[in-house]
């Protein structure tokens, strides 16, 4: 009864039910898959990973990526940015509009900043919130698929978060 012996001296089993004793469904379970207790089974049709933003980057600016879908990647991924001595953005000044350097991976900004250099890591979403105004970024300075994004095209982001997030 209950997965365990009832008569005196009797080791406990606890474990998945044996052939043809009764297991009940689990939750997330669909048919066909099996799990142990402590144990769960990939389920018979893996998810497919969404896209690296990286392969967004090469999608977008080659135009096979619509900007919506490109900024929904954007919002979940990681972006990695280079760091002063001081919390926040390293802005480069030397262009039309001040932009912050961006990375889709550690080794696009070790290409950028050198091996030694400091970052921090955070989401697209988080970008698109911290952004100082007026302020642009580019992605993926050194590579082969640099993207930039002035002041405008930040504000059109920020619009599109927020109509996605309240209507």
């Amino acid at each position: 009864m209950y997965g365990y012996e009832q008569n005196p001296g009797a080791q406990q089993q606890y474990g998945p039910p044996q052939q043809g004793q009764y297991a009940p469904p689990q939750a997330g379970m669909q048919p066909g898959m099996q799990a142990g207790y402590g144990q769960q089974q990939a389920p018979l049709y893996p998810e497919p990973s969404p896209p690296s933003l990286a392969d967004a980057v090469r999608a977008f600016t080659t135009g096979t990526l619509a900007a919506e879908d490109f900024q929904q990647i954007f919002a979940t991924s990681k972006v990695y940015c280079p760091r002063g001595d001081n919390p926040g953005f390293l802005a480069l000044h030397n262009t039309q509009q001040p932009v912050i350097p961006m990375f889709t991976s550690l080794k696009e900004l070790r290409r950028y900043a050198g091996k030694e250099s400091k970052y921090f890591v955070i989401t697209g979403a988080e970008v698109i919130d911290l952004l100082p105004t007026g302020y642009g970024f580019v992605l993926d300075m050194e590579g082969d698929h640099r993207m930039v994004f002035d002041a405008k095209a930040v504000e059109q982001m920020v619009d599109f978060a927020m109509r996605r997030m309240y209507g």
